[in-house]
């Protein structure tokens, strides 16, 4: 049996319904992404120089599955109640999270993470979550270091 692919073309994936969407954020991460019409998508995400937060959010329909590949990210996500919990991810270490929880995440500089977004059937699921941006983007790259002593 021999193993010869063929190349799809752009033209042929996006009429399949696949596109690439790769942007630079305001926080100077660069985003790499596959995504298809169904609302999943895969991206690439590589930090910025210096470490930054994203923005929070949530879904309605997808999960996301979030993957480290190198440095490190703090997931953190609101309870119900209002409650923020968070965890500190090393260098092949990864969290799931379903539709509706609220969730934000620090990426280290230079760090690469790999999402994937999954079982949605809506291309535009993502909403703002003020409530959790009020209480991660005022956390340091410094104090979120400190947390990391705690979870060794």
């Amino acid at each position: 049996m021999s193993y010869n692919p063929r190349k799809i073309s752009l033209e042929e994936a996006r009429s399949s319904g696949v596109d690439v969407n790769f942007e630079r954020m305001d926080n100077g991460e660069k985003r790499y992404r596959l995504v298809s019409s169904d609302g999943s998508s895969y991206c690439r995400t590589v930090g910025s120089e210096k470490g930054a937060w994203q923005n929070s959010h949530y879904h309605k329909y997808n999960s996301e599955f979030y993957v480290v590949q190198s440095g490190w990210i703090v997931y953190a996500k609101m309870e119900k109640g209002g409650e923020m919990d968070m965890r500190f991810l090393r260098e092949g270490e990864s969290v799931s999270v379903r539709p509706f929880v609220h969730h934000n995440i620090f990426l280290s500089s230079n760090s690469v993470i790999h999402t994937i977004k999954y079982a949605g059937g809506a291309e535009t699921d993502w909403f703002f979550s003020k409530e959790l941006d009020e209480l991660t983007k005022k956390l340091s790259e410094k104090e979120l270091l400190a947390l990391s002593k705690g979870n060794n």
